[in-house]
């Protein structure tokens, strides 16, 4: 298993936020997730009206985007910030219409790779488009994370798990709004993972949607994928430090720890996977977090 952006020995993080939201405080979240000992920063440009998220995380987009985020804003921002960051990596996600769009494909995979992105997910990017893109990705040896459901026909699995070589494949719990959680739940997305492991053995299988407690962290690693990835939980704690008043930076660290205590900045953990989680998530956690959401900075609005 590649080792680039998840480690080996234990259950990968990733965790999902919209550029923007809170406004001027991408650098104080991004530091505090290094600390922490999260993996991925699955960090969004913030778009309108996702077909794909609910109230949450369209609340988030907008809010962002009243600041002035644009891809432009995020890639000068992250120029900025990735040479300090130890551990965490910075995986991009722009929306194809609302930020791509008008855009040249080479280009514009040199400026994401020159910001320092270790990746990057382009949401609902047309099929006749597709080969444009993947080579100007490969050009400029940016990965690119590719994304599947556990209903997807084998041959597109097999093509997420090979397309998505130096990053990962994100395998999408179930169709639906993002932050809803499987009927069966995590772990009968067994079958899936091992198709994908054995389709691409190289490539780590993130899987998200529902998403948010300790629980749900060791059922993820039940089903043999490499990491989770959270969105709708760590988006509500920022929502619900804007509502309050609250510092946002300390109320995800609070939702983090209640999840699993810190890692530190290079962990070395050969052999299985485990989850390193606390054997319960606060009553806290749980009631701030919304039972049907969605997943999906300072220059100048970032």
């Amino acid at each position: 298993m590649s080792e680039t952006l998840f480690p080996q020995g234990e259950l990968g993080l990733a965790v999902f936020l919209n550029a923007g939201d809170p406004a001027g405080r991408l650098t104080d979240l991004a530091h505090m997730l290094d600390t922490h000992g999260v993996d991925v920063l699955e960090l969004a440009v913030p778009f309108p009206n996702s077909p794909t998220d609910g109230a949450l995380i369209r609340r988030s987009a907008a809010r962002a985007l009243a600041h002035g985020t644009t891809l432009d804003t995020v890639l000068a921002h992250l120029a900025a910030l990735t040479p300090h960051l130890k551990r965490l990596k910075v995986v991009l996600l722009a929306d194809w219409s609302h930020s791509l769009r008008h855009r040249d494909p080479a280009t514009t995979a040199r400026a994401v790779a020159d910001a320092g992105a270790a990746a990057l997910l382009i949401h609902a990017l047309p099929p006749r488009l597709r080969p444009a893109w993947h080579h100007a990705l490969r050009t400029q040896g940016l990965p690119q994370v590719t994304t599947c459901y556990p209903a997807s026909a084998p041959e597109v699995l097999t093509a997420a798990a090979q397309g998505a070589a130096g990053a990962y494949v994100y395998l999408v719990a179930h169709y639906g709004r993002s932050g809803t959680t499987p009927a069966h739940g995590h772990r009968a997305l067994a079958d899936t993972v091992t198709a994908l492991r054995r389709a691409a053995p190289a490539t780590p299988v993130a899987v998200g949607f529902g998403v948010r407690t300790a629980a749900d962290l060791a059922a993820v690693a039940d089903s043999g994928a490499h990491a989770a990835i959270i969105g709708s939980a760590a988006v509500a704690r920022i929502e619900h430090a804007h509502t309050e008043g609250l510092d946002p930076v300390t109320e995800l660290s609070a939702f983090l720890t209640d999840l699993r205590p810190h890692r530190p900045p290079h962990p070395d953990a050969p052999g299985g996977r485990t989850t390193s989680t606390t054997t319960s998530t606060t009553a806290r956690t749980t009631a701030l977090t919304p039972a049907r959401t969605t997943t999906r900075e300072e220059q100048p609005a970032c």
